[in-house]
Order: C-alpha cells, then sequence, then structure tokens
C-alpha cells in the first residue's frame, strides 16, 4: 500500500506499558495469540497463533529465514588496563575481521587486544567505526565456532531482563545457517506440527538465508526517516527457492513472508533483478511508507517497538492508519510484545 503523506519518526511513536513487554517464551511456542490484519476490510481479528493453518491456502508460498543465532555475545578485559570490554559480534568480513559492537568502546582504540577467558581467545581492534563499532581481528587456536560456542553467550535483545533457561528457545525450530546476532522472532512461533498441517493443505514452504545484525539492536536517532541508515546485513536466496516463487508469481499465487528479515530478502532480490534469481549480498533496504511492495503478498510479525524501522515496515505494507488501529488494540487488549511476544498476520482478503 504506497501512502503520499510525509512521515516522520515521532509517527510511528505509541504508548507501550513495560508489563507488556514479553521477558519470557510461551511453553508452546504455537498458543501465543495472533491479531489477523485484514487489510482490504481493515477488520481485526483476535486469534491463536495456530490458527494460521485457516489463513494460509492451496498454492501459498511459505517463506522462512533459516538463519541461527550464534552465541555472539563475549565478556572480556582489555589486556592493557583490565577494562572490561563487552563485543557483539555483528558480521565477519573477511577471514577472522568481524565487525563488532563494542561496550565500553571508548576504552578500545585501533591496536587494543581484548582477551577473553584467559586468554583462549583474544581480539584486536583493526579498524574504528562510529556509535560503538569497531572491526575485530579474531586471534586463537584451533577452530573459531567450537571456541564461541564455548565463550560466547546467545545475545537476547536490551528489553529482555529474565534469563533464559533453555538457549534453543531463542532459535526457530528451523534455524539452520550459523550467523546472526538475533532471531528472526516471527518463526518463534511455528513448530514442526503447524508446518506439517500447512503443507498437507498445499502450502508450499521455502527458505532464504539473512543474519541478523545491529538494526534490531539500533533505534532510530533522528527525526527525518530518510537521514536514518540501515545496517548491512548478509543475505542469500537458493536457486531452489528462486524457481518455486518465480513459478508462483507466474501462476499469481501468493507469497507469505514470515518476518521483516524475510521481506526485506524477497524485496532486495526482487528490486536487484526484476524477479527472483539465486544469489548472495548485503542488503541495507529500508522499507517505510511510499515504498510499493513487489515480492510479497502477506506477512507474519511480531509487535515491534516504537519508533524502529520494522513497524515503518509493516505501515508501508499495510498503511499507516491500519497499523497503528492493530497496535493500539494489541496494547488495549494486552497482547504481547517484542522478541518472546504475539503476532500478526497482515493479509488481504
Amino acid at each position: 500500500m504506497t501512502e503520499t503523506r510525509h512521515f516522520t519518526t515521532s509517527d510511528f511513536d505509541y504508548d507501550l506499558p513495560r508489563e507488556l513487554i514479553a521477558q519470557t517464551p510461551l511453553k508452546d511456542r504455537k498458543t501465543s495469540r495472533m491479531m489477523v490484519v485484514h487489510m482490504d476490510s481493515g477488520e481485526l481479528e483476535d486469534k491463536h497463533f495456530y490458527d494460521i493453518v485457516d489463513y494460509l491456502h492451496e498454492g501459498d508460498v511459505l517463506v522462512r529465514n533459516n538463519t541461527r543465532v550464534i552465541p555472539a555475545r563475549l565478556f572480556g578485559t582489555k589486556e592493557e588496563t583490565g577494562a572490561h570490554v563487552e563485543l557483539l559480534l555483528l558480521r565477519q568480513e573477511e577471514d577472522d575481521v568481524w565487525e563488532c559492537l563494542v561496550g565500553n568502546a571508548h576504552v578500545v582504540k585501533m591496536g587494543t587486544v581484548v582477551s577473553f577467558h584467559d586468554g583462549r581467545l583474544k581480539a584486536q581492534c583493526v579498524g574504528i567505526e562510529d556509535k560503538g563499532l569497531r572491526k575485530m581481528k579474531m586471534l586463537y587456536e584451533g577452530i573459531f565456532n567450537e571456541i564461541l560456542d564455548q565463550l560466547g553467550e546467545v545475545p537476547l535483545p536490551p528489553y529482555i531482563k529474565e534469563k533464559l533457561d533453555d538457549p534453543e528457545r531463542y532459535q526457530t525450530v528451523y534455524a539452520k545457517i550459523e550467523g546472526s546476532a538475533a532471531a528472526p522472532t516471527a518463526g518463534l512461533h511455528f513448530t514442526p506440527e503447524v508446518f506439517d498441517q500447512l503443507r498437507a493443505r498445499g502450502v508450499t514452504v521455502v527458505d532464504v538465508t539473512l543474519h541478523v545484525g545491529l538494526g534490531t539492536f539500533r533505534p532510530m536517532d533522528t527525526e527525518k526517516i530518510e537521514d536514518h541508515e540501515m545496517h548491512a546485513e548478509v543475505y542469500h536466496m537458493p536457486k531452489e527457492t528462486a524457481d518455486i516463487l518465480n513459478k508462483a508469481r507466474a501462476e499469481g499465487r501468493r507469497i507469505v513472508a514470515i518476518g521483516t528479515t524475510d521481506v526485506r530478502t524477497l524485496e532486495s532480490v526482487w528490486n536487484r533483478f526484476g524477479r527472483f534469481e539465486e544469489c548472495s549480498g548485503e542488503t541495507r533496504l529500508f522499507i517505510y511508507p511510499g515504498y510499493e511492495y513487489h515480492a510479497v503478498d502477506a506477512i507474519l510479525t511480531n509487535f515491534h517497538l516504537p519508533k524502529s524501522t520494522l513497524i515503518m515496515l509493516v505501515s508501508a505494507f499495510a498503511g499507516y492508519d491500519l497499523t497503528m488501529k492493530a497496535y493500539k488494540k494489541a496494547v488495549d487488549e494486552k497482547y504481547r510484545f517484542f522478541s518472546f511476544g504475539d503476532c500478526m498476520l497482515l493479509v488481504h482478503e
């Protein structure tokens, strides 16, 4: 839905009581609440996630992001002074060089070495960027992923204060390709049984990969939307997925995206080629009202932070007024918000 109005970041603010921010996942993933947003009529339905099988039909193609969250948070000390330093690994750039978000970044200068767990792993600063970003070269002996599994922690978003008993609950059941600093949270509702039910209805399920990076953790700090710079995230679309999506598009069948990461992947590939192609790349695609969608017909997504790029993406799809109406209803009726929260399904009639 193309908007002609001009918006500012403040237009996407809303009042959210702190108690509505979900701190822990539900025991049964599929029992979360789901608001169905009918974009043509404006009707808002209260359902549960397991009801999604009633809204997807034979011929639909359901796209999921098979990225897996790595234990990307590391706690160490600066070798020279013993100052505490926290690293969040965002993106592997080359060899053992990672782009990192650094806590206590002012003490990490060019050449600074941070040591983790008695020196089993070290990281040397080889590049300085703004807003707490550093390029860090990892120094170790052995296999890096094995060391990271032993020393790192799964990085929960800062608004989650509770300790997660089972780190697998911050992974989708189809997580496969390691590389994310955060989970594609709309996928957390799915269970193998729900996928079985959908396939039995004639829904085709395909995978893409987008490794979630800094955009999940960084709030917008510009009032003028156009001034915001998106952080680059790496994506991949396999040939099998591209072929199935092109056939569906040619035959007029719906493409349903699980989450905003899938939306950005699908739209990025379409904008690049004018169709779906096997490819890999980086995307900085920023979707906000005024954007014209080409690759997505329906979206399942969680409820997002005020003034975030993600609520803007939803508004560009469903329209600003309907989106804010849905968010007001979600607050009034005490839906659970953010990563471990409830979801909304945006569909045409």
